[in-house]
């Protein structure tokens, strides 16, 4: 009586060591899109709109007021890399 109390207090011990088996794997784990996102980033034209947000983004920052925001850089950025990533994605399936 007093182990099944243990039992319904403590948990199985099976339990615990399922659950950090399950974190490990989880944490191993690496999402395929981040991968390939980062690996469009290194390409000329993404590193290139890279800079271009961070110059804008280090100019914007600098000012006390502006009315200049960095949506435009942002979006080419976003869609260098997302441009790469769909081509590599997409050739990649056929």
């Amino acid at each position: 009586m007093v182990f099944e109390e243990k039992m319904i207090m403590n948990g199985e011990p099976e339990d615990e060591e399922e659950e950090e088996e399950e974190e490990e794997e989880e944490e191993d784990m690496v999402d395929p899109l981040e991968t390939m996102r980062l690996k469009c980033t290194e390409t000329e034209h993404c590193v290139h709109t890279q800079e271009r947000l961070e110059d804008c983004e280090t100019r914007v920052g600098s000012r006390s007021s502006t009315a200049e925001d960095c949506t435009e850089e942002l979006f080419d950025f976003l869609h260098a890399r997302d441009h790469c990533v769909s081509h590599k994605l997409f050739h990649s399936v056929k």
